[in-house]
């Protein structure tokens, strides 16, 4: 195992026990460089003294990704499998069903991976050169720890891009044709994880769908970015009166819409192909009133460089949709950007409803489900926040 020196006083973070060391934060000489991107290798202070197992990648920002602090561990099968079997205990306790994220990244100790579960389905994203280096050993752990049927690798995040890694959907074992269905606080959904976006499903939301849907009985509910029908299906079966539910995706439109019949929900759910903005414009023209607004759009915000103009992205968004909301009404909207501060979207959205002449009061802020934990010592990594408002 080769190894890597660390800086002069590079190592208070790592020490500390933040998962990540930025390449300049490492000595990357020739040696360095001539590391094959994803390496495992032995972490070093300055003075020589060993810190860490790291996967290492000399041509990233963040260089190393800290493993374990056991300078002795083997990071094989039995490994991850133990890494595994901790993740599936805490969601085994969290949830009744399997359907959830089962691995988040470095909050579960598996740096730059993500697996959600479909029952006998595993999605897996692996966005590091070390993890994807390893993947026979992750892939024989996951095998021996839940048994899958079947096993897709999404590996097409722009994230493997910064990684030098290349992009594609295989099935690393079985194959499904069809869409899964899944289950989520009491209804059945459906979802195309091969083709869908991430990994089909946004199970980040589940707390907040179930907040919105308890503010949804009576009321006229409209759903904007609404993909499969997760907020729509959720505010329907809580007795929502009607449901307008808009996406620009005509596969996610019809995904929701059998699931809305799986559950007996299609004669009050409508779902129509639209771009959010124009929908919103055009309703607040005919003077339209909702008593619960959706408004959940993906990434504004996709690098530091699309701070400025997502954040009037956002702001937009809030005085549209503000517009539509009736008096007394309600409005969740959602940022699930990372690079946008939780202040700063907070202060886009006051600012959105400035402009539509609305005020009102902040019911819930929030950000993902349990299944999605945030590591301690990377408060970047809690990339989802949303907002549930009343509007007088």
């Amino acid at each position: 195992m080769r190894s890597v020196t660390l800086r002069a006083e590079a190592h208070r973070r790592p020490l500390a026990g933040h998962p990540w060391v930025y390449s300049n934060e490492i000595v990357i000489d020739q040696a360095a460089k001539a590391i094959e991107p994803g390496s495992l290798v032995r972490l070093l202070q300055a003075d020589g003294r060993p810190l860490a197992l790291a996967l290492f990648n000399p041509r990233t920002l963040i260089a190393a990704r800290l493993l374990t602090r056991d300078l002795d561990a083997a990071i094989d099968r039995a490994f991850f499998a133990e890494r595994l079997a901790r993740a599936l205990r805490l969601r085994e306790r969290l949830y009744g069903e399997p359907f959830y994220r089962l691995i988040h990244a470095e909050a579960d100790g598996l740096p730059g991976t993500v697996v959600d579960r479909f029952g006998d389905l595993l999605v897996v994203q692996v966005n590091s050169a070390g993890m994807e280096l390893l993947w026979p050993e992750f892939q024989a752990a996951l095998e021996q720890v839940l048994a899958p049927d079947a096993i897709l690798l999404r590996a097409d995040s722009p994230a493997r891009g910064l990684e030098g890694l290349p992009s594609y959907v295989r099935w690393a074992k079985g194959e499904r044709t069809a869409p899964i269905e899944l289950r989520e606080n009491g209804l059945r959904f459906l979802a195309d994880p091969a083709a869908g976006q991430k990994t089909g499903w946004f199970y980040d939301q589940r707390d907040n769908r179930a907040a919105v849907a308890r503010l949804a009985a009576g009321a006229s509910v409209l759903d904007l970015y609404c993909y499969a029908g997760g907020f729509a299906l959720a505010a329907a079966a809580a007795g929502a009166r009607e449901v307008e539910a808009i996406d620009r995706s005509e596969s996610a439109l019809a995904l929701a819409e059998k699931a809305a019949a799986l559950n007996g929900l299609a004669q009050r759910c409508r779902f129509r192909r639209a771009e959010a903005f124009e929908e919103l414009e055009r309703l607040g023209g005919k003077s339209a009133r909702f008593g619960l607004v959706v408004a959940d759009p993906p990434a504004f915000v996709k690098s530091k460089k699309d701070l400025k103009q997502g954040a009037k992205g956002y702001r937009k968004l809030a005085r549209l949709s503000a517009a539509v909301t009736a008096p007394e009404g309600f409005l969740f909207v959602a940022s699930c950007s990372h690079n946008m501060p939780a202040e700063e979207f907070a202060h886009q959205v006051a600012r959105g409803l400035r402009d539509a002449g609305r005020e009102g009061r902040i019911l819930r802020a929030a950000g993902a489900a349990a299944d999605h934990p945030q590591h301690p010592w990377l408060p970047e990594s809690a990339y989802l926040k949303s907002l549930l408002l009343q509007l007088d």
